[in-house]
């Protein structure tokens, strides 16, 4: 458990452990509802669901290729999740 409850989600080989046994690549992890930040280079930035839903879209670009951690909202095991579902 990481910050206000949040899972730490380590990146390896550019997937994430999304549930045990599921890992979600990160091209599909931006797009996950309970994606809450990605680590890019030591910093923090808002997953570009969360920007995108909460309107603000008032996120820099994430690069991918540098994430080394997410931090993820889904505390009960619900696996990903697109926000697809939610701005339709």
């Amino acid at each position: 458990m990481g910050e206000e409850g949040m899972r730490i989600l380590e990146v390896h080989n550019s997937t994430v452990p999304c549930l045990p046994g599921k890992p979600v690549t990160l091209d599909r992890c931006r797009f996950c509802a309970h994606s809450r930040y990605f680590e890019v280079h030591g910093r923090r930035m808002p997953s570009p669901a969360r920007a995108y839903c909460s309107r603000s879209g008032a996120t820099d670009e994430v690069d991918l290729k540098s994430v080394t951690r997410v931090w993820c909202d889904d505390m009960v095991s619900e696996g990903y999740r697109s926000i697809m579902s939610i701005i339709s």
